[in-house]
């Protein structure tokens, strides 16, 4: 059966909507998931993907001779496609909730909708972390599945994190020469913490920061990198008894959104005047260059 949106919308005064919309538009923009502002923030995308260009290094050449032909060095250059994903939210209010139910978006309701948004954020850019992205190098529409290289990779090895691990990470970041002119990130959930605590090799290092990791906080820099909280933790190489993290570079990825169907409040006359609130929002992430990402698994 046809619903009547238009009709079952009018049931709510106009100013009531201009108030939620105003309100929840604001404080989207002023609040960010744990991990989008570690990544290249793309913005609005207009259209089903957007792409990514990257560029290889260039050496200077000893010359052999005068008057020498001119030997160009040309780096190499790709682009990189992120395609765009959509995700809908919609909650149903009881009747009797009512009352509970403002145009502010810090009541109970506009918060769990907006921690679920910026949850699936979080785990749109946790997955272009380590997923295969599709890239050229040559004009045209034919694109090759690129995954994170075996060489970015730290197996677990049968041991938890460690010392050895984050020494191992730092080092590639500092082989790939991308840990002066960019930040560098570590996830951690849980289990990572727990082992981190036991680890005194680890622990006596910034009681202070240990602390804040403890607390679940976002760390200061420690062992070379900003420390976030993340439970969602993928499995490992080996699934059920590994997990694995990542440690990356500021822009490492890139991040787009677009709101197919903005958050609203609607009646629904189908469903004898239950209140909904809902929206569409479509997310996209890729990975920008694989030297500038690195994989944790570690044994749980």
């Amino acid at each position: 059966m046809s619903q009547d949106f238009a009709t079952n919308k009018g049931m709510l005064t106009s100013a009531f909507k201009r108030q939620f919309h105003d309100t929840f538009d604001i404080l989207c923009a002023q609040t960010e998931s744990v991990l989008q502002g570690t990544v290249k923030d793309r913005g609005v995308i207009q259209g089903a993907s957007f792409t990514i260009n990257d560029m290889g290094t260039v050496e200077m050449k000893k010359s052999t001779g005068r008057f020498q032909d001119t030997d160009w060095s040309i780096p190499e250059s790709g682009t990189r496609l992120a395609l765009m994903e959509d995700y809908d939210l919609f909650v149903p209010i009881e009747p009797k909730d009512a009352p509970k139910l403002s145009a502010r978006p810090d009541d109970s309701y506009m918060r769990l909708c907006l921690q679920a948004e910026h949850r699936q954020r979080d785990r749109t850019i946790y997955a272009a972390l380590g997923a295969s992205i599709n890239r050229k190098i040559v004009d045209g529409e034919t694109y090759t599945p690129t995954p994170l290289p075996a060489t970015q990779i730290i197996s677990a090895s049968a041991l938890p994190f460690n010392k050895a691990k984050l020494a191992r990470a730092r080092a590639l970041f500092r082989k790939n020469h991308v840990d002066k002119d960019h930040e560098l990130y570590m996830l951690y959930d849980s289990n990572m913490l727990e082992q981190i605590l036991v680890d005194e090799t680890l622990t006596k290092w910034d009681k202070d920061t240990i602390q804040a990791i403890q607390d679940g906080d976002v760390a200061k820099k420690w062992g070379g990198f900003i420390w976030l909280p993340y439970e969602e933790l993928a499995d490992g190489a080996t699934p059920v008894t590994t997990k694995r993290t990542f440690a990356y570079a500021k822009g490492g990825v890139h991040f787009g959104r677009v709101s197919i169907n903005d958050f609203d409040i609607t009646v629904r006359g189908d469903k004898k005047n239950v209140k909904q609130i809902g929206g569409i929002t479509s997310y996209g992430a890729g990975r920008a260059n694989e030297q500038k990402v690195v994989a944790i698994d570690f044994v749980v």
